[in-house]
């Protein structure tokens, strides 16, 4: 059974920092690519970045040098670290995971609820 459900957000000024978490349930990180996606307000979903299950990773231009994602395969847990927010970060930010990456990328997948992020200038 695939499953996850995110934590982390809140209310941050930009140049803040703040560090989403996404607990998936069994052995889902054991099979999938894992990933973090954000919806901005009246946006489509857009992915942020993606890990695979070699650990390696991929991310968005616009969050490169600025956001970290990580899993803890013993906890089942993804991490999606973000640093120097910014306005345009804000939105609902949501955990996937697919087996291939490829198709996560083009937003295909399960989903968590998501996680808002809220960031003032």
């Amino acid at each position: 059974q695939v499953g996850m459900v995110e934590s982390g957000g809140g209310s941050v000024q930009a140049g803040g920092s703040l560090r989403l978490s996404c607990a998936a349930a069994g052995d889902t990180m054991r099979g999938h690519c894992m990933g973090w996606f954000h919806q901005a307000p009246g946006q489509e979903r857009k992915r942020v970045a993606h890990i695979d299950l070699g650990g390696s990773t991929d991310y968005a231009d616009s969050v490169k040098g600025r956001f970290t994602i990580s899993k803890d395969l013993n906890a089942n847990i993804v991490y999606l670290a973000m640093n120097s927010l910014k306005p345009e970060d804000t939105g609902i930010y949501y955990c996937a995971a697919e087996p291939t990456c490829g198709s996560l990328a083009r937003g295909i997948g399960y989903w968590g609820q998501g996680t808002q992020v809220t960031v003032s200038s």
